[in-house]
């Protein structure tokens, strides 16, 4: 592949979309594109997943364009290459001539391939904010919101018993595939026909449990006995490499062990539940749910909703009211049309895919340290509680110089949830002595340092002697022990927590906050436009890639729709939204 600069857009092409889009008519997405920001993806930035020698290859550069109007108008790879050959608006956009043949749809799996391989996932994005922010339409400061949805995989749910089988399975069609020969010359087990002939989800598992019982110890002996000789030192050592075989081995693992019986003889059992007396299975976040996507995983929010697949977190700008009612008063001072004065769009500026078990908490330092990379970094970022603890609301000001607005999580203590007694600022703390003192002006006993879960925190206790004989000792402690007990952070984590807590109660704060439900919005049209709820590909980098992608293409959208004059109505309120705000009102 060698870079080169896009042509100019074919002029009989040129000549037909102005003929068509003439006076009020306003041009389609892609011819808007080209002519407000020209050749958007460089086929230079795409240089190193190609090689410079060879048949000369696509350009990288408009395979990458293509990909993003597919999302945009939510089309599978055929169809996007049918769209290349026939629709002038694409070949404007790709400035190809009138008779150009276009390309074979499996160009844009290799495309997507390459870019994976070699770690430019985030290209796509970065290419359009970098050309955006040299336009003056996105920048540092400002304010920025953050929220995440599930994702489900692309491949069918399966159950412990379908998971087994169909691993053992996975692992012999991979390995007739690469050596068709191997497995009749190595292994004579008898059943393994019958059990393996279709996939283990295309047909009826027998419902006595007893039967189940006998066919997944044989799922496991199979895999074993199938691990077993591809290790032996007969058989090539590439075999063990295939991806399916590792699947059957961490299933396996996961799933069964081998202990010896009475007689001596080695039994293949499966793992149990520690609280039924069993040897204990992994936890959700390393569980293998698929052969076909190690990376998948199962996970649950709240009591009635469990998926299996990945999380997205979306990162996008937001104007209040009050900025957008100030750009139109600018409008009206200077007499300028109101698509050259009104504030540019909310856009997308980060986008980070999880698997399905990590918790979003996890994710705000790693937003934080993209949108820096990116130049980014917003004034204040709104997110749910979700996103927050008391260290990363401090470590954002302190390290990013930013201000994470969001509800902190309430006091828990018995006597806040009963809204009697004495709860946490009841007590005043002195943090240059080291002491507590309480509402009856008894003073605290030892102040302990220490590590809980992973943070530093101090436990304050008060003797029992200056507790037991409280005459208000019932509205103070129900402990055992006859003392109160108080767990700190730090001291500067602590008083931005109690401040936080003491700000969120306000009308002023909540008002400014609802500022954070428009990302619902963002997240319903990423699903309704691109598809984002459910993955196209199998494994977390093309996960990752196709929510890239699905990012630029909304922000082409809204670009597209304010070039046009329609900027979208920020007054309006998502039922969803609502639902949040009152649900706010009621906890504060």
């Amino acid at each position: 592949m060698q870079p080169r600069s896009w042509p100019e857009p074919d002029p009989m092409i040129a000549a037909a979309i102005r003929s068509m889009y003439s006076g009020k008519r306003q041009p389609p997405l892609p011819v808007r594109v080209r002519d407000e920001l020209g050749e958007l993806f460089a086929d230079a930035e795409f240089a190193a997943a190609f090689a410079v020698e060879g048949k000369p290859g696509w350009s990288p550069g408009r395979l990458a364009l293509i990909t993003v109007l597919q999302r945009v108008e939510n089309l599978t790879d055929r169809q996007a290459a049918e769209t290349v050959r026939a629709d002038l608006s694409w070949k404007y956009v790709l400035g190809l001539a009138l008779d150009d043949p276009g390309f074979d749809a499996s160009v844009l799996s290799e495309f997507r391939t390459r870019v994976v391989a070699h770690g430019l996932e985030e290209k796509a994005l970065d290419l359009l904010l970098a050309k955006l922010a040299g336009k003056g339409l996105i920048g540092a400061g400002g304010k920025m919101r953050t929220d995440s949805t599930h994702v489900i995989s692309a491949v069918r749910d399966l159950n412990r018993l379908e998971l087994a089988g169909e691993c053992v399975r996975a692992a012999l069609e991979a390995i007739s595939a690469a050596d068709p020969g191997w497995i009749s010359r190595v292994l004579e087990l008898p059943g393994w026909a019958e059990r393996y002939r279709a996939r283990i989800d295309s047909w009826r598992l027998p419902s006595s449990q007893t039967r189940r019982e006998e066919l997944a110890r044989a799922y496991g002996a199979d895999g074993y006995a199938l691990v077993e000789a591809v290790y032996a030192p007969f058989s090539p050592l590439w075999l063990r490499n295939l991806p399916a075989v590792q699947a059957l081995r961490v299933m396996l693992i996961q799933n069964y062990v081998r202990v010896t019986d009475r007689k001596g003889r080695e039994v293949v059992k499966r793992r149990r539940p520690l609280e039924d007396g069993g040897e204990g299975l992994p936890p959700g976040r390393s569980r293998l749910t698929s052969p076909y996507d190690t990376d998948a995983r199962w996970a649950a929010k709240g009591d009635d909703f469990f998926w299996n697949g990945y999380k997205v977190h979306i990162s996008e700008t937001c104007h209040t009211t009050n900025d957008v009612d100030t750009v139109d008063e600018a409008a009206e001072r200077e007499n300028i049309s109101l698509g050259q004065a009104i504030a540019p769009p909310n856009l997308i500026t980060n986008v980070a895919t999880t698997d399905a078990t990590v918790p979003d908490v996890t994710m705000t330092e790693k937003v934080h340290q993209h949108l820096r990379r990116r130049g980014l970094l917003p004034r204040e970022h709104y997110v749910d509680s979700g996103y927050a603890s008391a260290e990363l609301i401090v470590g954002a000001g302190e390290v990013y110089g930013l201000t994470l607005v969001t509800p902190v999580l309430l006091d828990h203590s018995p006597q806040a949830r009963a809204q009697s007694g004495y709860d946490r600022t009841s007590f005043t703390v002195d943090w240059a002595n080291q002491q507590v003192t309480c509402p009856r002006g008894q003073t605290s006993a030892s102040w302990s340092p220490c590590r809980q879960r992973g943070s530093d925190a101090i436990v304050v206790t008060f003797s029992t002697t200056s507790c037991r004989p409280c005459p208000v000792r019932a509205l103070c402690t129900t402990s055992s022990r006859e003392r109160r007990q108080l767990t700190l952070h730090p001291r500067p984590i602590e008083q931005a927590l109690q401040a936080a807590r003491a700000e969120q109660t306000s009308r002023q704060w909540q008002d400014k906050y609802k500022i954070r439900a428009g990302v619902e919005g963002t997240v319903r049209q990423a699903i309704a436009v691109t598809g984002l709820r459910r993955a196209r590909y199998r494994g977390i980098a093309k996960v990752h890639l196709e929510h890239v992608f699905s990012a630029v293409a909304l922000n082409l959208i809204r670009l597209d729709a304010w070039w046009n004059n329609q900027p979208l109505d920020r007054g309006r309120t998502s039922h969803l939204a609502r639902l949040e705000l009152a649900e706010l009102a009621l906890t504060a």
